[in-house]
């Protein structure tokens, strides 16, 4: 029989499914001064789960990187190395496409980062922290479930436990004798690509055509590529057309991406819900979703400015 959480000595507010907020567009240039990282296991993760939000937050004034930790080597068509190859130029795309300054690629073996020493790997992202002074991290929800992918799971575990320790002087004090200082993540977009617990949707209708650029910068895997092109050959020689595809093959790789990944279930991902259908379910037209983890409020900062009085 279960018992009630008062009986346990749990705070019912602790059980309460968490208020979903809709972050809207901002005017002007909110975020200026701020620091934002992509984290992504391979090349395609960043452009079709969180492109929009990227775009949005660059476009509101943050200063963005894009870390990559895979080769990527398993992923894509020829040799190993002409894979590897051509999802590092995708990878370097997707981030000109999203304004992104700076590229790391930590080059991992594709699908092998459960054998990895996860403390070399964290070490390095918190030099990463420290040296960007990263203040928002982007990237899979380390607790995401049914999750198949090790490089997805761990990779999200990894930056987790990253940005808590990147904050702390004592870890890694020859960061510190090399110039760089503690420095805190303060806020965390966490997408998976199966249930999880959301809590923040981002309206990225403004940011849609950055989000179509950035697919089709990844070229090497993923939906983007000449897809759209090669539909429109096979219906032309079938003396068919689809209007939406436009009347060049740029145009129809363009609209395959909005349409067709981005819009309708296409079974490019099972379940999981198109930006389509997460804007409509909200009143927009386009939005991605989150497990969004903000700046922890200090109670005592709240109860000094409730309670305190002139001496």
């Amino acid at each position: 029989m279960a018992r009630p959480l008062a009986a346990m000595g749990i705070p019912a507010e602790w059980a309460r499914v968490p208020e979903v907020v809709i972050e809207p567009p901002l005017t002007g240039k909110p975020h200026s001064g701020k620091v934002l990282a992509a984290i992504q296991p391979h090349a395609d993760d960043i452009p079709f789960f969180a492109a929009g939000t990227v775009a949005k937050l660059v476009g509101e004034g943050y200063t963005g990187h894009l870390i990559r930790t895979s080769n990527d080597e398993k992923a894509g068509s020829g040799t190993v190395g002409e894979t590897i190859l051509n999802n590092e130029r995708d990878n370097d795309a997707v981030a000109k496409a999203l304004g992104l300054e700076k590229v790391f690629s930590l080059e991992y073996r594709n699908h092998e980062m459960d054998g990895i020493a996860r403390e070399e790997m964290r070490e390095r992202l918190i030099f990463l922290i420290r040296l960007l002074k990263i203040d928002t991290v982007i990237c899979y929800d380390p607790w995401g479930t049914y999750e198949e992918n090790p490089d997805h799971y761990v990779t999200a575990q990894v930056v987790e436990s990253a940005c808590w320790m990147a904050g702390m002087e004592k870890d890694y004090p020859e960061h510190l004798a090399a110039g760089l200082q503690p420095h805190s993540v303060r806020e965390k977009y966490y997408f998976a690509r199966g249930p999880q617990l959301v809590n923040r949707i981002v309206d990225i209708s403004p940011w849609i055509d950055k989000k179509v650029e950035a697919n089709l910068a990844n070229k090497t895997q993923g939906a983007a590529g000449d897809n759209g092109a090669r539909l429109r050959s096979r219906l032309a020689a079938q003396k068919l057309r689809l209007p939406i595809l436009g009347d060049n093959d740029g145009a129809a790789n363009r609209e395959y991406i909005k349409h067709f990944v981005l819009d309708q279930d296409s079974g490019f991902l099972r379940g999981v819900p198109s930006d389509r259908e997460v804007g409509r379910s909200f009143g927009l037209e386009w939005a991605e979703a989150f497990h969004y983890i903000g700046p922890v409020e200090s109670m005592l900062d709240h109860y000094i400015a409730e309670h305190a009085v002139p001496l």
